[in-house]
C-alpha cells in the first residue's frame, strides 16, 4: 500500500501537466487552484479557518526530490510548552524530534504531505480542486465562444434531446432548439452541418456554457453570403437587410458601393453558380436578390420580385403602399401563404396592398376616387412662389407627370419644365425619392411632350 501512495504522489505533477494539456488550461492557474484548496483544507483540519489571509503561515510547495516531484504543505509553527491549541503550535518534545536544537518560542517550518491529511479532509480538498477546475474550464470556454457569437461554425449532429439537436463543436456541445432549425431538414448521427452561433450564456446548473446555434435565422443567410460572395467579403457589395421565412423564401437586399458593380449579378454569379451553393446549403430554399433603391416605389417594385408590378404607389409618411400587378402575376406577388408580400413588407417597412389591374380600375374608376388616391399616395406639394419669368412652363403642363412626381421635383427645387430639361438622368436619379427607373420615366415624358427648337 505504501508503494502505491508513493507512486501516486510522484506522478501527481505529471498528471496535472497532462490534465492542463487535455483541457487547454493554464498550468500556473491550475497549480494555484490546487495550492489554495490544500491550504483551505489544512486550515479546516487545524481549526484555524478564521485566520486572515495576510497572516497565513501555510504554504504549499511543488518541489523536486530524488524520488521525483512531490507536493508538501509547509506550516510555520511556534514551539510551546503546553499542549498545542491549534495547528500553528507544536510541543517542545515534538519539535525536537525534527529540530533537535529547538527552544520554546521558536517559530519553525514543518512539512506535511497532503497524503497525511485525514481521509475526510483529503476528500474535501479533492472536491474543492475539481469544482474550481470545472469553474475555470467553464469560464474559459465561455470567453472563447462568446467572442465567436454571431459567427458561422460547423459541427456534427450527435443526437436529439426532445425537439432540440445536440451538435458536437469539438470542445463543447451546441444546442439547436426547434425554433432555430430549418424545417424539413433531417440529420443522422455524424452528419456535418453549418450553423451560426446565436447566443452563448452561462447557467448556474449547467457544467458548461450553453451555446445556442441557429440555421433558421436571417443572420445565418447573411453569413453564408459573406462566405460565398467575394464582393460582399471585400465590402464592394453590402447587405442592407435580410428577411426570411425558413425553408420557404429568403429576400436579401444588396447595394454596390461602386458604380461599376452590379450587386445582384455579383451575388448570383456566372450561370447562378454562387447563389446555387447557398440554395443547396439551405435545402433548396428560394432566394431573391433585391437591389436597394432610395426611391420607395422602385425599392418596393424590386422587393416584390419575382413578380413584375405594373405600377407602385407609396405613401412615405403613412408607410403604406399599393402594388398593382397583372392578373397572371398576382400569385407570384403574394407568394405561398402570403410569404412573398410579407417578406417584401419586412424589407421595405411599408404595409403593402396587392391589387390586380382589373381590381384597381374597378375600385378607382371615378375621378373622385382617383383624386383621393393621388392625395393619399403623393407627398404634399410645396407652395411655389411665382417666378419673375412669366414664360416658364409649369410642371403640371407635362402630360403623364403624376402629382407625386411633381411634389418630389419641387421638393428638390425643380419648379418648371425649363429647369428640368437642364438636368441629366444621373443627376435626376440622385434626387430624394427618385431612382434610375423613375428618372428614365421622367425623361421619357419630356421627350414625348416637349418640342425641341434649335436657336438660329
Amino acid at each position: 500500500m505504501a508503494v502505491k501512495k508513493k507512486e501516486a504522489e510522484v506522478n501527481l505533477l505529471e498528471a496535472i501537466q497532462q490534465f492542463c494539456a487535455d483541457k487547454s488550461l493554464d498550468r500556473e492557474a491550475v497549480m494555484g487552484i490546487i495550492r489554495d484548496s490544500l491550504i483551505t483544507a489544512y486550515k479546516k483540519k487545524s481549526g484555524i479557518e478564521t485566520l486572515e489571509e495576510e497572516e497565513n503561515p501555510i504554504k504549499v510547495e511543488f518541489a523536486s526530490s530524488g524520488d521525483g516531484e512531490n507536493v508538501v504543505i509547509v506550516v510555520s509553527r511556534q514551539v510551546v510548552e503546553t499542549s498545542p491549541k491549534n495547528g500553528l503550535e507544536i510541543s517542545l518534545e515534538d519539535a525536537k524530534a525534527v529540530y533537535p536544537d529547538a527552544n520554546l518560542g521558536d517559530v519553525l517550518d514543518f512539512k506535511e504531505k497532503p497524503m497525511e491529511l485525514s481521509r475526510i479532509i483529503s476528500s474535501q480538498a479533492k472536491q474543492m480542486v475539481f469544482q474550481r477546475l470545472r469553474d475555470m474550464e467553464k469560464e474559459l470556454l465561455y470567453q472563447e465562444y462568446k467572442a465567436k457569437e454571431g459567427e458561422l461554425t460547423h459541427g456534427y449532429f450527435q443526437r436529439w434531446k426532445k425537439d432540440a439537436m445536440s451538435i458536437d463543436l469539438g470542445k463543447v456541445e451546441g444546442i439547436m432548439p426547434k425554433r432555430e432549425q430549418n424545417p424539413g431538414e433531417k440529420y443522422h448521427s455524424g452528419d456535418r452541418l453549418k450553423a451560426i452561433i446565436q447566443k452563448v450564456e452561462l447557467r448556474p446548473r449547467e457544467p458548461i456554457p450553453v451555446i445556442t446555434l441557429s440555421r433558421a435565422s436571417a443572420d445565418f443567410v447573411r453569413k453564408l453570403f459573406e462566405m460565398e460572395i467575394p464582393e460582399i467579403y471585400d465590402g464592394l457589395v453590402e447587405i442592407v437587410n435580410v428577411a426570411r421565412q425558413p425553408s420557404i423564401r429568403t429576400k436579401v437586399v444588396v447595394y454596390a458601393t461602386r458604380g461599376d458593380i452590379d450587386p445582384v449579378g455579383a451575388c448570383v454569379g456566372m450561370k447562378g453558380v454562387r447563389i446555387q451553393s447557398i440554395v443547396r446549403e439551405l435545402g433548396n430554399e428560394r432566394i431573391d436578390i433585391v437591389q436597394y433603391s432610395s426611391d420607395p416605389t422602385e425599392f418596393i417594385a424590386n422587393a416584390i420580385s419575382p413578380a413584375k408590378p405594373y405600377d407602385v404607389k407609396a405613401d412615405s409618411v403613412g408607410r403604406e403602399a399599393m402594388v398593382i400587378v397583372p392578373e397572371e402575376q398576382l400569385s407570384l406577388a403574394i407568394g405561398i401563404n402570403g410569404s412573398n408580400v410579407k417578406l417584401a413588407s419586412q424589407l421595405t417597412g411599408f404595409r403593402i396592398d396587392i391589387k390586380t389591374i382589373a381590381q384597381y380600375n374597378e375600385e378607382f374608376s371615378s375621378p373622385e376616387a382617383r383624386e383621393r388616391l393621388d392625395k393619399l399616395f403623393s407627398p404634399p406639394v410645396a407652395q411655389v412662389e411665382e417666378e419673375e419669368d412669366d414664360g416658364a412652363t409649369a410642371l403640371e403642363d407635362l402630360p403623364g407627370l403624376s402629382t407625386r412626381l411633381i411634389g418630389l421635383l419641387r421638393s428638390a427645387g425643380i419648379n418648371n419644365v425649363e429647369t428640368l430639361i437642364e438636368i441629366s438622368q444621373d443627376d435626376l436619379a440622385k434626387l430624394p425619392g427618385i431612382g434610375q427607373t423613375t428618372a428614365a420615366q421622367i425623361l421619357r415624358i419630356l421627350a414625348e411632350s416637349v418640342e425641341w427648337v434649335e436657336e438660329s
